[in-house]
């Protein structure tokens, strides 16, 4: 048998590897912690799963959807409106997607060619790099350094690379490194794409998990955004809704239209009662949100506080679901150091160096467990020695 080339670019992924290692303690009755993918366990709330029940119950929805409902695109503009004041056309501005990963390992699809340069983060959420090199694309780093506050610095993109590329991917606030952006980096970020007829992707599935008092907006309300970019939005964990897989793709009328006819070439649109689900979650009492940021605030702090305590020091994340923490100085590489952490202690984290080049020397860490679970991960790595 012979396989698409493309298939050499991938290979097995570590959370292939974290895995195995958990099925295997919990077959030897051992505990494991899964703190490795960023999978929310807070569920949606009531009127959301209602919702989405009674149109399940309905056998007229089981037809295919084919494209999004007048209703979804409209509750989508108004959401959109009332929480970041940001106007869009919900007949050519929004697009759904199957959850934010599908629409980002696709969008590349309808914008680079083979070759192409689509400049990315480092260190970055995988799928933003995946998703152009199953395009063909020719990928740049674009480092994310602590010393710059982790965010990116486009003057030192250089010109020549710049010239090329077709599409730029940025996020914040950001997975892994949980920072948020000031505004002059998206003014900067504006002029530069207009400046060498760059596509921008801003991925904004966390401006609901933002700690501490402060609060985050979106891309496109600053001027000019809509122009030259579109942005990608998902209730995975605002609402509870990650395995429904509902994502929007809004702004730029061109990037839109071109996804959606992409899309209309791969899939058959989202299940009807996701569709109403979707409605009820962000048209509906939004008192939930704040219920799940405040769970996460105190996952935070417990996992820090408690890691901190007992030698790990873990600087406590402004935003996301993720803490981002330094590997101690007793281990060399992220990889083996995870690998350590759940052999000896039973924890599960993802290392950094499977977010790109920069991400070595740290490790990512999913707040998607309870409070006393949190604080339990930092008694068995307290207790298996390692940091000692």
């Amino acid at each position: 048998m012979q396989f698409a080339e493309r298939m050499d670019r991938f290979g097995e992924g570590i959370f292939s590897k974290l895995l195995e290692i958990k099925r295997q303690k919990e077959e030897r009755g051992e505990i494991v912690i899964d703190l490795g993918v960023g999978a929310p366990n807070i569920p949606p709330a009531r009127h959301i799963t209602d919702a989405l029940c009674e149109a399940a119950a309905d056998p007229k929805n089981y037809v295919y959807a084919i494209s999004d409902q007048k209703e979804l695109l409209e509750a989508a503009a108004q959401w959109y409106e009332r929480r970041y004041g940001v106007s869009l056309n919900p007949e050519t501005e929004i697009c759904s997607l199957l959850g934010s990963q599908e629409g980002l390992a696709h969008i590349a699809l309808s914008v680079a060619d083979e070759g192409d340069v689509v400049l990315v983060p480092d260190p970055c959420y995988p799928v933003f790099a995946d998703g152009p090199l199953l395009a063909g694309a020719t990928l740049f780093y674009m480092p994310q350094r602590k010393e710059n506050g982790y965010i990116i610095d486009v003057s030192e993109i250089p010109e020549e690379t710049a010239k090329k590329a077709k599409l730029m991917v940025i996020s914040y606030p950001n997975n892994p490194t949980t920072v948020m952006a000031p505004d002059c980096f998206y003014e900067e970020v504006i002029a530069f794409a207009k400046k060498y007829d760059i596509i921008v992707l801003h991925d904004n599935a966390y401006s609901e998990l933002v700690f501490d008092g402060k609060t985050c907006g979106s891309f496109l309300h600053f001027p000019g955004a809509k122009e030259v970019g579109v942005e990608f939005n998902s209730l995975s964990k605002t609402y509870g809704l990650a395995g429904a897989r509902i994502g929007f793709c809004v702004g730029n009328e061109e990037v839109v239209s071109h996804l959606k006819m992409l899309k209309s070439n791969m899939d058959y649109g989202m299940f009807l009662p996701v569709q109403k689900a979707a409605v009820a979650a962000i048209t509906g009492d939004q008192a939930c949100v704040e219920t799940t940021r405040k769970a996460y605030e105190r996952r935070r702090d417990a996992l820090c506080d408690g890691m901190t305590e007992i030698g790990w020091k873990m600087d406590k994340p402004e935003a996301t679901m993720f803490v981002w923490a330094k590997i101690p100085d007793n281990f060399s590489d992220s990889t083996s150091f995870a690998m350590e952490l759940a052999e000896k202690a039973g924890l599960l984290v993802t290392p950094g160096s499977a977010f790109g080049p920069s991400g070595e020397g740290y490790v990512r860490l999913a707040l998607v467990q309870d409070e006393d679970v949190l604080k339990k991960a930092a008694r068995l790595v307290d207790e298996s020695g390692m940091l000692r």
